[in-house]
């Protein structure tokens, strides 16, 4: 593998131009295809198997799947009542709107709010002109004076969206400064960054594309943006720093180039590989939508890694020398690396204090996790600035809490609607049953029951639970029945992950694991990455359980309210920060491989390895946390909670994992580290180490390495 991205790497170098067009041809071809061919993204949370998808299809068989949206009307004299006659031209405004195919309205039982329902079709056949339509409408009714009204409802959460994240250019900032910093020149600095911008363009552009396959969600955007740029930015970063130190050994700008991707390359491509490998295994988790959001993800991943391997390596030829560092910088990279040099050599003298220091600290912040719920956000999570939120809250005050979330009973035969209806009002979990609404031709009839609290109180699913176990079953009587909306879906996606989290977790671990046994020819080496990582990502799951669910520190990333942790978010972060923590691990136990090979001494290349990726380490987990935390300033609480889990877990991963533990465990290790049973040596493939694969190295350059087979 060295061999071959070392003659790639030099022939891109040589060839920049080629390179250079194909990628400029292939961004065309991409957006141009997308614009045209490009199929909308889905916008689902199904769940196969689960009593609420069950109930939305038997919804479906009706014909009545589509959308709705909900306008909350007060007078606009402080106590007055609803006016009928008022009520019935608000409705007439309303059902004049494009697309909708029908009203109908509520009045509160003290007379003085009214909500009306606007039903849409399916969401395939409508767009954001549909809800700027509603708003504009909504604007001219508060104009006339007569009504305060404020929108929620479908319509809204799947085109509303947020506001630019100026948090997302702050981050983009933050990290040119700290390349800048990291490497003394606006040239260095800016290639990342525009590295990772194409990348970014061409990867999300290409998701309508990949939709044609799989239904990628809408929010798959948002998520692939994140961690595209932050992966991007830190690939580049890898390999813009070995090159620049393959010109300081005094190798010819191919050359160097062609050693840094046989090195710096080779860990892109493994370490890509082990993000790739740990998104896809979303499979496990039982859940279409999530598995298909993954794939997007992985896209994206997949985009920036091709770009690292094969657009740099032509940037950087075409650079040349004008990348190397300055003398002075030079000089500071030098005190640099004796600095941390010297922290190796210091934690390795202590390894089993700080082994056993660091282990608790991560193992006190991951204990919170032991309490965490999960759950969906909801219209009532969102800032009191918006029109859903206020429209939320106008709701719950008129028509109690449950009103906000309401269980939909969808039962076959419609005979059978009457007395289950009545068992449900029966339910002290119930506050009330609407009349039942029947469908002939399907022989389906839907009840809408609202519970007495709150869609985010626990109290709600111990409600949905009892009336799926004892109080539907006791009447069905032959009947299918099914309870579903969007409070009873929340319930099921939380107890589906919660049952599928530990093969999944399972599943990305022994991929992982395989995969790193074949990159380091250990056994302990990847045993051991997969245990601290578990710690890492254990602790980033206890901070977020801590900010959203405890509220500890909420105000600081302008959270309003408590919520539950995002029943899908858990597994997002688990695949995502597994890979992303093998990046570090890759690129460090890389260099600590190669200096064990060059001269046997297992603890002088633990020193040697942190000493000369520290500052690089650093440096990308300081972009990653600033593109992380970029999110958490946004308003949308899914960005906001990915976020902060992603920035915590790898600054976590960074620095107490990587700069502590990871030397602490492999001085305890010795040289067992590299312990490989010889079957297994004789089974993996042989791999090259970076001196053999770059044969005409200058006199400066390290001496040939040892064998890589090791026992």
């Amino acid at each position: 593998m060295s061999r071959l991205l070392h003659r790639w790497g030099r022939w891109s170098a040589l060839h920049p131009w080629v390179a250079i067009a194909a990628w400029l041809v292939t961004t065309v071809l991409v957006v141009a295809a997308s614009a045209t061919f490009g199929k909308a993204l889905a916008d689902t949370n199904a769940a196969p198997g689960t009593d609420s998808q069950a109930a939305a299809d038997l919804l479906a068989s009706t014909g009545a799947d589509g959308i709705t949206a909900y306008v909350v009307a007060r007078p606009a004299a402080d106590g007055a009542a609803v006016d009928p006659a008022a009520l019935d031209r608000l409705d007439a405004e309303l059902a004049d709107l494009p697309h909708v195919l029908g009203v109908s309205d509520q009045t509160s039982a003290d007379g003085r709010t009214a909500v009306v329902t606007l039903a849409y079709p399916a969401i395939e056949d409508l767009s954001v002109d549909d809800l700027t339509a509603l708003d504009t409408r909504l604007d001219e009714v508060r104009d006339a004076g007569a009504w305060r009204v404020e929108g929620g409802g479908d319509l809204y959460f799947n085109f509303g969206g947020t506001e630019t994240n100026v948090g997302e250019i702050l981050g983009i900032v933050v990290a040119l400064v700290v390349l800048v910093v990291a490497f003394g020149s606006l040239l260095a600095a800016g290639l990342p960054i525009a590295l990772a911008l194409l990348g970014l363009l061409v990867g999300v552009s290409a998701l309508p594309l990949v939709a044609h396959l799989v239904d990628v969600p809408v929010w798959a955007t948002a998520m692939a943006s994140m961690i595209g740029l932050g992966v991007g930015i830190d690939y580049a970063l890898f390999l813009l720093t070995r090159y620049r130190e393959q010109l300081d050994l005094g190798a010819t700008v191919p050359e160097a180039v062609g050693r840094a991707v046989a090195t710096a390359g080779q860990a892109v491509l493994f370490a890509g590989g082990i993000v790739v490998l740990a998104i896809l295994g979303l499979v496990v988790a039982g859940l279409p939508f999530v598995t298909a959001g993954g794939i997007g993800i992985a896209v994206v991943v997949l985009v920036m890694v091709l770009a690292a391997l094969s657009l740099l390596p032509a940037l950087l030829g075409l650079a040349g020398h004008r990348l190397a560092a300055k003398p002075r910088f030079a000089r500071r990279s030098a005190v640099s690396v004796a600095r941390w040099t010297g922290w190796g050599r210091h934690v390795t003298r202590h390894a089993a204090a700080y082994a056993a220091g660091g282990a608790l600290l991560l193992v006190a912040l991951a204990l919170p996790v032991l309490g965490m719920r999960l759950g969906l956000p909801d219209q009532g999570s969102y800032p009191e600035s918006s029109t859903e939120r206020r429209a939320y809250d106008l709701v719950a005050e008129a028509f109690g809490p449950g009103a906000t979330g309401p269980l939909v009973v969808a039962v076959s035969p419609a005979s059978a609607a009457d007395r289950v209806g009545e068992a449900l009002r029966e339910d002290a979990g119930i506050a009330g049953v609407a009349a039942p609404q029947t469908f002939p031709d399907a022989d389906v009839a839907v009840l809408v029951a609202r519970a007495t609290t709150s869609p985010q109180d626990a109290a709600t699913r111990d409600t949905v639970q009892r009336l799926r176990s004892q109080v539907i079953p006791a009447v069905a009587d032959g009947a299918t029945v099914h309870v579903g909306g969007y409070t009873a879906t929340i319930d099921d996606l939380g107890a589906r992950v919660a049952d599928r989290l530990p093969w999944f977790v399972l599943a990305v671990v022994l991929l992982s694991f395989v995969l790193l046994v074949a990159v380091f020819r250990s056994v302990l080496v990847p045993l051991k990455a997969a245990l601290l990582n578990l710690l890492s990502v254990g602790a980033a799951y206890g901070v977020i359980v801590m900010v959203f669910q405890w509220g500890w520190g909420a105000d600081l990333i302008g959270l309003e309210s408590t919520i539950p942790v995002i029943s899908f978010i858990p597994l997002f972060m688990f695949a995502i920060l597994f890979g992303l923590s093998m990046d570090y691990e890759v690129f460090l136990l890389s260099r600590i491989r190669e200096e064990y090979l060059r001269t046997g001494d297992p603890d002088g290349a633990v020193v040697h390895g942190l000493g000369v990726t520290a500052r690089t380490i650093s440096s990308a987990a300081a972009i990653m946390v600033a593109v992380f935390g970029g999110f958490v300033l946004g308003a949308d609480p899914i960005l906001k909670m990915l976020g902060l889990g992603l920035a915590t877990a790898v600054l976590l991963d960074a620095t107490i994992v990587r700069l502590v533990l990871v030397p602490a465990a492999m001085k305890l290790l010795g040289r067992a580290a590299w312990w490989l049973p010889s079957w297994l040596d004789r089974a993996l493939p042989t791999t090259s180490s970076w001196e053999a694969a770059t044969p005409h190295a200058p006199a400066r350059s390290l001496p040939t390495a040892r064998p890589t087979r090791t026992t």
